[in-house]
């Protein structure tokens, strides 16, 4: 049954009009709270990931599905009200929100355990509004139950940036004891890496910046280079983080025999000419990610508590979320952007 909403009015962020995020695309807003119809929660927000998709959404990168959507898919909170049928949650308890919003769930994909290429599928943050306030709803089928005792802003970035960071792994056919290379060390890159690594991977980092690079040092990674650099010996995986086409035929060479790299992005730019004996021969694998399905995620926080997972973050203010996104654009966030409101 519906609860008494505790607020009237939503505060948070919008996009306007998609364009480049010096130009300020994310605007202000103030709506009404909405109430929670059948199956679903009303949350209030703890904190919300800010994840790479947010930006390509804010730029323009991916077509916005409807006008002033607000955006953040990683969103952690409290349930203040819910709505019919809705079992296994009740007010006060923790829940997280996250990229898969719905699905058919009779198509042959969805009868097939890839609810991920659902053709009906829907996104927070995209088809409906998101995380950059400090309400949202959430369908109670698609959420997570997240632990009472932790930080909020260290379980945000788990629910976008690690289970897709879990997907593009067991995308890439690592195998046990396998080497592997991740291209671009960001909020996904670095939770996948410890996995890799407590699964007894050796894996080489491939970034541009910096201070990724000092914190792949810091998480284990066997060796740092630049992301055009080769790696130290060749690679039986690879994921590729950043969005960026010209690393594609870099990391495919980069390969052994059979190896395989995973595209962990919604968005690439256009990837070169691919030199048929360079980079596919000798039956290296190319494959992309699609999303996430539910059984990934639950399967991923399984996990991240299993072997204690590091969550880096560098939180914002809700108010300063503009100023997120264009950190996020200029590779200055270390781990994972996190908006906490308030």
């Amino acid at each position: 049954m519906e609860q008494e909403q505790a607020s009237k009015t939503l505060a948070g962020w919008a996009v306007g009009t998609p364009g480049p995020i010096v130009e300020g695309p994310l605007v202000r807003v103030q709506r009404a709270v909405p109430s929670p119809g059948p199956g679903d929660l009303l949350l209030s927000v703890e904190a919300c990931g800010v994840c790479r998709t947010d930006l390509h959404l804010a730029e323009g990168d991916l077509r916005p599905h409807s006008p002033s959507t607000v955006p953040g898919h990683e969103i952690v909170g409290r349930v203040a009200a819910v709505g019919e049928s809705v079992t296994g949650f009740q007010v006060g308890d923790r829940a997280g929100g996250a990229w898969l919003r719905s699905t058919c769930g009779h198509c042959r994909n969805c009868r097939t355990g890839r609810e991920n290429l659902c053709p009906a599928s829907r996104y927070t943050g995209w088809d409906a509004d998101g995380g950059f306030a400090d309400t949202a709803l959430v369908p109670a089928d698609y959420a997570y139950r997240l632990p009472e005792d932790q930080d909020a802003a260290l379980l945000a970035p788990l629910l976008c940036a690690g289970i897709i960071g879990y997907r593009a792994l067991r995308r890439s056919a690592l195998p046990p004891g396998g080497r592997l290379g991740i291209y671009g060390f960001g909020a996904s890159a670095h939770l996948a890496a410890q996995i890799a690594l407590a699964e007894g991977a050796t894996v080489h980092v491939l970034t541009r910046s910096a201070r990724a690079r000092e914190l792949a040092t810091d998480l284990g990674a066997s060796s740092v280079a630049g992301a055009y650099d080769r790696p130290p010996e060749p690679l039986d995986s690879a994921i590729l983080f950043a969005p960026v086409g010209d690393l594609v035929p870099v990391a495919l060479e980069a390969l052994d025999s059979s190896g395989t790299l995973a595209i962990a992005g919604i968005h690439l730019t256009d990837i070169p000419v691919l030199n048929y004996r360079r980079h596919l021969f000798e039956e290296r694998n190319l494959r992309s990610v699609t999303s996430n399905t539910r059984q990934d995620g639950r399967e991923f926080l399984d996990t991240a508590a299993r072997i204690g997972m590091r969550v880096t973050v560098s939180p914002y203010p809700l108010s300063r979320a503009d100023q997120a996104l264009r950190d996020l654009a200029a590779d200055r966030v270390s781990g994972a952007a996190v908006l906490v409101p308030g």
